[in-house]
């Protein structure tokens, strides 16, 4: 079992635990909505798409952050997970990415979809 993220409790006051595709997918939500130089131990970690909510959207956007995704995802779970494919977008002002890609272990194919809102909270 692997810890889940964000860290929380279960109902028996403990740790919460998930299992491993879970996890592996809260791990690429990590690697998609933190910004490089957002951890203080991992300078380089993340992707920093949320950044790009505010941007015109236009072809070359749509292009940069679909290599800066694939790129990142690889960089830090590529020994986990083989990117497929990725696509981004803006929709109702939020960024909406969906990520296919091959578990290593398992050999299974998964698509996950994520959505980071924007504008005032």
């Amino acid at each position: 079992m692997n810890l889940a993220f964000p860290y929380a409790f279960d109902s028996r006051g403990r740790t919460a635990e998930v299992g491993r595709e879970r996890h592996i997918r809260e791990l690429i939500e990590q690697v998609l909505f933190t910004a490089p130089g957002e951890r203080v131990n991992l300078p380089t970690f993340g992707c920093g798409l949320g950044r790009l909510i505010f941007e015109p959207l236009s072809t070359e956007l749509s292009a940069t952050s679909q290599f800066l995704v694939q790129a990142a995802l690889t960089e830090w779970l590529g020994s986990l997970i083989q990117v497929g494919e990725v696509q981004v977008e803006v929709r109702d002002a939020a960024l909406h990415v969906t990520v296919s890609y091959l578990l290593r272990r398992s050999q299974t194919l998964r698509s996950d979809s994520f959505v980071l809102p924007g504008g005032p909270s």
